[in-house]
């Protein structure tokens, strides 16, 4: 385990909290390496307290239902977007036949905030217009303009994150 004090926070946008096997891979792979490497993660999947979401979730459905829901999803969105603004730059997930929509307009912003992005695709599926880009044209694009890259594998990743980081 390497100790740094880089005092640097990464926030990690992601769609892999709303799956178990997601969650295994976040929970026991990423954010380790993460933090092995002496950053302080961003998580957004703990920026809202599960528990209120969970007890919204459970309601039956109805127009308070919906109203709360309303009002949880401005929450989590408010909650990530400090995240994001308090970061120090971002590790994208950017896994699946497409860029989940919610961290592709994550990367968006974080662009907008002049703070560097790094993504990581596991993924060996063809997500993209054409044979030049991994992903999306415009997400591949933020990440380029960032400075970041986008990294095949968790020790790539993992090796790259100071160099990327930390000049």
């Amino acid at each position: 385990m390497i100790t740094r004090d880089l005092n640097f926070s990464i926030y990690i946008a992601s769609p892999l909290g709303f799956s178990e096997a997601g969650r295994f891979f976040y929970y026991n792979k990423l954010v380790p390496t993460i933090i092995e490497e002496g950053f302080k993660v961003i998580d957004p999947w703990v920026l809202t307290p599960q528990s209120y979401i969970e007890k919204i979730i459970k309601m039956p459905v109805s127009k308070k239902k919906i109203r709360k829901l309303r009002e949880m999803n401005e929450i989590i969105g408010r909650n990530n977007e400090k995240g994001i603004r308090a970061s120090n730059g971002m590790i994208a997930i950017l896994d699946g036949q497409d860029v989940d929509s919610g961290v592709a307009s994550e990367i968006g912003v974080t662009f907008e905030l002049k703070k560097k992005i790094l993504g990581y695709r596991g993924d060996f599926r063809l997500s993209s217009e054409n044979e030049g880009t991994q992903i999306n044209i415009q997400v591949g694009y933020w990440i380029d303009k960032s400075g970041g890259k986008i990294y095949t594998s968790l020790d790539d990743l993992r090796s790259s994150l100071v160099r990327e980081f930390i000049k």
